[in-house]
């Protein structure tokens, strides 16, 4: 009989202590929450092991931790992010080739988000900082500064249909070439103690994190643009989180941004994730959404269609009573004030077609067609 090393016996009690984190979390209330919640943990889980087992100090790669598959922290339907882990004073040679998404952005992370703090950004920017040739090839080197842990590094749609992801690369300078080290049990039983560790943190972190923005402010009444806590330079976004009952709408009134490369908006759930926004319309970008005439586009937030059928700009709740909301800028050339951001209103469902200005209803097929194309984008774009 083969012996067993019992190195999975932390990760099975990380995951024990995270499904009564997830099973008795303090904002469930209907068994559709419940379930969301295993789902959620599945993607926690899946994280965890990824960031783990896939990285090494030694041969640095980027990673795709949030995905469809696994949200965490808000996760930005129109992005794709990758990570990679980095060793202070050691230098990184990053290397791509721009694609044609409406933002490409770096940032490096000091520190580590938890339950009691945030990490912090030592490091911003977009490519229009990078000399480029003529095919849009590009390259860096980057030494890590005392305290950085992370480099992020998103891949942002305005236009889920036409805009095509680029290629990006990172390696360690000193190591390349060199093999890997050979498998130790040491070094086996450390990952799954990472992967305990960041499981049942990451699920407490993401617990707490609204607290520390989101829900402080006044319900149903997103912040003016701002800042991004530990965000990009070029961001700006507006948070807050809603409470709508079955039968009311949130309207959202915002002016189209004309300075900026992309602006979006989207809802999440109290597990502070994204909700399915691949077959249902759960965000938005300015190329997704319809402008009126008077330059605004105007969001309605509900659980069932205003007036029976579905519009442009309808943003579905999914069975959530409560959740989070945000709309971003990014790749500004200006900077924005109050009047570039949102307006809020809640009103009757039964209101909106004869209260929001403009209001033009779409046949189910051309909202089934809307739904195909969130689909097919997903599918195309996304890695996981």
């Amino acid at each position: 009989m083969s012996e067993s090393y019992g190195l999975t016996k932390v990760l099975q009690d990380a995951i024990a202590e995270a499904e009564e984190l997830v099973a008795n979390a303090p904002f469930i209330r209907t068994e559709q929450d419940r379930l969301e919640g295993y789902d959620y943990l599945s993607g926690r889980i899946r994280m965890a092991m990824q960031m783990a087992f896939d990285h090494d100090l030694d041969r640095t790669l980027f990673i795709n931790p949030t995905h469809q598959f696994s949200r965490q922290g808000l996760d930005n339907p129109d992005a794709i992010y990758f990570n990679a882990y980095l060793k202070e004073g050691v230098e990184y040679v990053v290397r791509g080739r721009r694609g044609t998404t409406a933002d490409l952005s770096f940032q490096v992370m000091g520190g580590a988000y938890s339950a009691t703090t945030a990490a912090t950004s030592m490091l911003a920017f977009d490519d229009r900082e990078l000399e480029k040739d003529a095919d849009g090839n590009f390259e860096f080197t980057y030494t890590a500064e005392p305290g950085a842990k992370t480099m992020i590094v998103r891949e942002v749609y305005n236009d889920w249909d036409t805009e095509e992801r680029g290629l990006i690369t990172i390696e360690r300078v000193d190591t390349l070439g060199q093999p890997a080290k050979p498998l130790e049990r040491d070094r086996l039983a450390k990952r799954y103690e990472v992967a305990a560790r960041s499981l049942v943190g990451s699920i407490q972190t993401w617990f707490a994190f609204p607290e520390f923005f989101q829900n402080k402010e006044p319900v149903n009444q997103p912040t003016a643009p701002q800042s991004t806590p530990g965000g990009l330079a070029s961001q700006r976004s507006s948070i807050g989180h809603y409470a709508i009952a079955e039968d009311e709408a949130l309207v959202i009134t915002v002016p189209e941004c004309t300075d900026c490369a992309y602006q979006a908006i989207q809802i999440g759930s109290d597990w502070y994730a994204s909700t399915d926004y691949e077959t249902h319309q759960t965000s938005l970008t300015k190329a997704q959404a319809r402008t009126d005439p008077d330059g605004k586009m105007r969001f309605v937030i509900s659980e069932t269609p205003p007036g029976g059928t579905p519009i442009a700009n309808w943003l579905e709740t999914t069975g959530h009573r409560t959740g989070a909301l945000m709309l971003r800028w990014q790749r500004l050339t200006r900077d924005l004030g109050p009047e570039d951001g949102p307006v809020a209103e809640v009103m009757p469902l039964a209101d909106v077609p004869s209260r929001v200005p403009h209001f033009t209803p779409l046949t189910t097929e051309q909202y089934a067609e809307r739904i195909a194309a969130r689909q097919r984008s997903v599918a195309r774009r996304m890695i996981s």
